[in-house]
């Protein structure tokens, strides 16, 4: 679990690089999605790291990964018109 939180961490960074790196906004918007599916499952890791008591209340950082999907989200829409 903790390997599988780790890569999807990391996949969040990378992804949204990879995808600026790209040369339509297409591209960009393709690989930001693939961002915000990270993010989910970073969420999702969380509620179950919480839920087996591996950790402690993760409200705040599932908090703060929701608005960055808000942030993620807004600029796919901006790409998109």
């Amino acid at each position: 679990m903790t390997s599988q939180t780790r890569r999807a961490a990391l996949s969040v960074p990378s992804n949204i690089a990879e995808g600026h790196a790209r040369s339509s906004d297409a591209d960009f918007a393709r690989f930001l999605y693939i961002s915000l599916g990270s993010i989910r499952e970073l969420e999702t890791l969380l509620e179950i790291a919480t839920e087996l008591e591996f950790m402690k209340n993760c409200d705040e950082e599932i908090s703060k990964l929701q608005q960055l999907a808000k942030m993620i989200s807004s600029l796919v829409t901006t790409l998109k018109s």
